[in-house]
């Protein structure tokens, strides 16, 4: 193991600022571990099935052996320091994941050997395309029965649009997986089962693979000198090509995103870490700081500790942030001071007395929010803000007693303002608490957190499905609201049309009314009424969305026109459009894949079609057959207590978001005639 690192000491370019990414169960946080201890950030190994990870601290993560939430932690390798958070796998916690890769500067993409790419994987890997991050491969599991890695690196290339570049080639498969031939030195290591892979003997390639490994180095050679000029030039010209220049080009190509390191081993066996390590340090970009600059930082994750504190988490890209400092959030325009400052090893810290550029931590204290910006009061900035996904069901939460009510209101506001994808509401109709969520596992989490850390005693209703509202064709509204009061009168005149967008268009508002139709100041007003109506929907309930709302004139008067009555006007007009454009109902449709033993696939996909579901394709694997379908959430309730029964407990599925879809008639009629009773 290596030893303990001074991080204090360490310039900006030996830092490294990575994170982990993938499908759940391809083996992120069994690799996260062997990370820490190898590089002597723990003394011990810990393992997922008995819950004695470090990363996955929270009771829930160790009960159920799947990562919950993001956890960062810091640890040295060969006198650099790496920043390293282990994300999510699930599609449930795909918010983790998201805050994680927006401040982190490069990342491990980790395969399953067997399973391939699989959904979660593409999720993940757009959501680091979206950032522009460079990455690694990692493919685990190569001594299970069944790994391919071969056919791992053709899906990543027709599945996600990678380049994939093997500089590794395992010796072995399944079973006999016993080392790695590294295709640059043309070296095998070999890792000691002793002392749990902690040392190593590099050696010759077994004469077996001699030929298969100067194959796989030759086109490992083309590959890269076919994105690289200066590594094609000495190529073309028949130079040695010695391995600090190869490790210089494919450095080049990695943080230009022109293609992706990729590795092999299995990290519950103790095989192919070592070399990840050296990758992360030679492959993936230090951070851009200028720590000379004024300051500017981003808070990406927020959580409370057992005390009721809040920490969270910065990325600082320039400047410095000091203990004492009075800061500007930017996001808020409000100042804030930094009373206490910590760099976090998963839930342990270390406190600090600055958080330099290129660095991340954490502030405790303060009312900071996710994707707030911290900045220097006499140079504003404000930093791109993080996406927040869209919550696709709900369930309602009633307390048992006048005392649960007031514990399980605070509960809920705490559990929003760590989970920006978690969203509290209180149904205007029936004074119902709501909460909505990215799935079934991540409400039933909320659910158990309440009774667990806030004794919250509550019942949980059946879930919701967070439906949309939509319209068809263009429409024309119109509204005069005029009142008399008092002495003066209330006028506001709003002329609006709706139109709708495309599919995930969302919503768009556009004020094209003159100002001799609708004064500047009554013009935010007239916005809110038209926003509100659009949250309350016009059909049963549900927000809108794909559409355009054109504000395009109306009128006022001198003395009695005023902010409420524009509003209330804007908020009737378009109400009157939205109803004569064709309004419908939207349902998410979910994108699934079913891995199940060939036998069973009949039965699985019967139950699919009477689910509504609309096979895309079906990919036969060792021994079993994947599913690929589209299917709306609505029907999908208790799917996997069903699955389990009709293949014995065989089967496994993932699902995830794919689009909103409209609801067809006879499920619409039915629905809003649910919703007029209610009202009724």
């Amino acid at each position: 193991m290596a030893a303990r690192l001074d991080i204090k000491t360490v310039d900006l370019d030996r830092t490294r600022n990575i994170g982990i990414i993938a499908h759940v169960d391809a083996g992120k946080t069994t690799t996260t571990e062997r990370i820490l201890f190898y590089s002597g950030a723990t003394s011990r190994i810990g393992e997922v099935d008995d819950g004695s990870t470090v990363t996955d601290w929270m009771t829930q993560e160790q009960e159920r052996g799947i990562s919950i939430t993001a956890a960062a932690t810091t640890f040295g390798w060969k006198s650099h320091v790496v920043n390293l958070i282990d994300t999510p796998g699930h599609v449930d916690f795909t918010m983790e994941v998201e805050r994680s890769l927006r401040v982190l500067d490069g990342a491990i993409a980790v395969f399953s050997a067997v399973e391939g790419v699989e959904p979660q994987s593409e999720t993940v890997w757009r959501q680091a395309d979206r950032y522009r991050i460079p990455r690694l491969a990692f493919i685990n599991k190569c001594d299970r029965e069944g790994a391919e890695p071969a056919r791992v690196m053709d899906e990543m290339t027709a599945r996600l649009g990678a380049t994939p570049i093997a500089i590794q080639l395992p010796v072995g498969i399944g079973d006999d997986f016993t080392s790695v031939i590294d295709l640059i030195t043309m070296r095998a290591r070999t890792w000691n089962e002793e002392d749990f892979g902690a040392t190593f003997t590099d050696g010759p390639i077994p004469h077996a693979f001699v030929d298969e490994a100067s194959a796989a180095r030759e086109k490992m050679i083309e590959t890269i000198a076919d994105h690289d000029d200066e590594l094609m030039a000495a190529w073309v010209a028949g130079r040695e090509l010695p391995v600090g220049a190869i490790k210089a080009a494919i450095r080049r190509i990695t943080i230009a995103g022109r293609g992706v390191p990729t590795l092999v081993g299995a990290a519950f066996k103790n095989l192919g870490i070592h070399n990840l390590l050296d990758a992360v340090i030679d492959y993936l970009p230090a951070p851009s700081a200028k720590p000379d600059q004024p300051l500017s930082a981003l808070a990406f994750k927020v959580q409370f500790d057992e005390t009721g504190s809040q920490l969270t988490f910065v990325r600082v890209y320039t400047g410095v942030l000091k203990v004492g400092d009075s800061v500007l959030n930017a996001t808020k325009g409000a100042n804030e001071q930094i009373g206490r400052l910590v760099r976090m090893f998963a839930n342990h810290r270390e406190d600090i007395r600055q958080i330099e550029a290129g660095m991340i931590g954490a502030v405790i204290g303060g009312r900071l929010a996710t994707g707030d910006t911290l900045c220097d009061p006499r140079t504003p900035v404000l930093l791109d803000p993080i996406s927040v996904p869209t919550a696709v069901m709900g369930v309602v939460v009633e307390p048992e007693t006048a005392e649960d009510h007031t514990r399980l209101m605070h509960a809920l506001e705490r559990m929003a303002v760590e989970d920006p994808s978690f969203r509290v509401k209180t149904d205007a109709d029936s004074g119902q608490i709501v909460i909505s969520g990215m799935g079934e596992l991540h409400l039933e989490i909320v659910v158990e957190r309440l009774r667990r850390e806030f004794g919250v005693n509550a019942r949980v209703g059946n879930p919701l499905v967070a439906y949309r509202e939509t319209v068809a064709h263009r429409a024309e509204g119109e509204n005069k609201f005029v009142r008399p009061v008092g002495p003066r009168g209330e006028y506001g005149h709003v002329r609006l049309v709706v139109e709708p967008t495309d599919r995930g268009g969302g919503y768009v508002y556009e004020n094209r009314a003159p100002q001799s139709d609708i004064p500047g100041e009554h013009a935010p007003a007239v916005e809110a009424g038209v926003t509100e109506a659009v949250e309350r929907g016009v059909l049963a309930g549900y927000p809108m969305t794909d559409l355009r709302v054109q504000v395009v004139g109306g009128s006022y008067h001198p003395v009695d026109s005023n902010n409420y009555a524009f509003k209330m006007a804007g908020s009737r007009a378009f109400v009157t459009a939205a109803n004569k454009a064709g309004p419908t109902l939207l349902e998410p449709v979910m994108s699934l894949e079913v891995v199940t033993p060939e036998e069973s696939v009949g039965d699985v996909l019967g139950d699919l079609h009477a689910r509504r579901g609309k096979v895309a394709g079906i990919t036969v694997r060792h021994g079993v057959q994947a599913v690929a379908c589209f299917v709306p959430m609505a029907t999908m309730f208790g799917y996997a207590t069903d699955l389990r029964s009709r293949t014995r407990g065989r089967a496994t599925y993932s699902m995830e978001l794919d689009h909103y879809a409209e609801v067809p008639q006879q499920i619409r009629n039915d629905l809003t005639s649910v919703i007029a009773s209610r009202r009724a």
